[in-house]
């Protein structure tokens, strides 16, 4: 049975006035995981770059990844058969039949949703906060998973706005493709894999459930601190200037001790406070400071907790979670806001 995208007098584009044809192209947008959020009926700009992200696959993508986690189940441009020659934000037929071919076809997974979000969503937390162990402060996890997902592992519906499908991130990082995604970020902790779509057992394990989403999420921030602060794979720069001297810490704290990883916030407390504005040096004496981009419009900070007067090396290896360059130093003093932000009691 046709799409209500298919079949239309006119090609779909921006203020298009058919609401329910606007309505099923932005769910099965979702559903690929090109819109990152919003099934309103209203084809704005969101929806407008869902479009040429798709219609640039349908060019490009060919199933490989832009990283090392192997390739995707299927290739977006094998369903292209010559109906889409250049990227567009209109959904004309072609464009339309494509689509709906990618939503049809069984072998490329589509993206989970749940049928009550808000209840998911906080069944979901409760599960995390439950988690015990010690790969990685649970304080940091919670602080970052503010920053990733606003703690939602699924969307709420909300007013006119019918998305209930997983929080994705779209990260676009090809300089002059601006059309391209490079990664997505999937669920609660926003785990990210490199290739798209994603495959059956991802949609099965991290990507559905958030509790494990969150596992990974503990598991990468501990690899980050083990291999990415001061070595072998890699040294965070702002550590380097700021402890040359000191071995990894992991906590000041011993492990019998009940706060061993987990009294976080009173050390942000403790920690002196930092302004930074446009221009502030990424730490002293480096070569670069704070600027806006397109993930981070200001670069205006107040009251941030110093990470060097932090008895651990955590805050760098929260910033090595999100990279490296400007955009790791505004993840990292976010982070950290959110830290000081988290009720003491949360995660003890």
């Amino acid at each position: 049975m046709p799409r209500p995208y298919e079949g239309l007098a006119a090609p779909l584009s921006r203020g298009a006035t058919y609401p329910n044809a606007v309505e099923a192209l932005q769910h099965d947008l979702r559903a690929l995981g090109y819109l990152q959020a919003g099934i309103d009926g209203d084809f704005g700009a969101g929806t407008a770059q869902a479009v040429r992200s798709l219609t640039w696959d349908l060019l490009h993508n060919h199933g490989a990844s832009t990283q090392n986690d192997g390739p995707a189940p299927v290739a977006i441009a094998a369903y292209n058969g010559g109906r889409v020659t250049a990227v567009t934000a209109a959904v004309d037929p072609g464009v339309a039949a494509c689509l709906a071919a990618l939503v049809a076809d069984p072998r490329g997974p589509k993206l989970p949703a749940s049928r009550d979000p808000a209840k998911a969503n906080q069944e979901g937390l409760a599960a995390i906060r439950a988690l015990v162990g010690t790969k990685a402060p649970p304080p940091f996890i919670a602080a970052m998973i503010r920053q990733e997902s606003d703690a939602r592992h699924f969307r709420v519906p909300q007013g006119a706005d019918l998305d209930r499908f997983v929080v994705v991130g779209l990260d676009r990082n090809v300089e002059g493709e601006p059309d391209a995604i490079t990664s997505r970020g999937y669920g609660v902790g926003q785990y990210t894999i490199f290739h798209h779509p994603p495959r059956p057992d991802e949609i099965a394990d991290f990507i559905v459930d958030p509790v494990r989403n969150i596992e990974k999420a503990f598991a990468e921030l501990r690899e980050k601190f083990d291999s990415w602060v001061t070595g072998p794979a890699d040294k965070a720069d702002d550590r380097v200037r700021e402890h040359p001297l000191l071995d990894l810490r992991i906590c000041k704290y011993q492990p019998s001790d009940k706060r061993f990883m987990r009294d976080c916030r009173a050390c942000a407390a403790a920690a002196g406070k930092l302004e930074i504005e446009r221009g502030t040096p990424a730490y002293a004496g480096a070569s670069f400071g704070y600027q806006p981009d397109q993930y981070y419009p200001s670069a205006l900070y107040r009251g941030v907790p110093d990470r060097a007067d932090f008895a651990c090396d955590w805050p760098y290896a929260a910033r090595r979670y999100n990279g490296s360059g400007n955009d790791s130093f505004h993840y990292q003093t976010r982070i950290l806001l959110n830290l000081l932000a988290e009720p003491a009691a949360s995660w003890s």
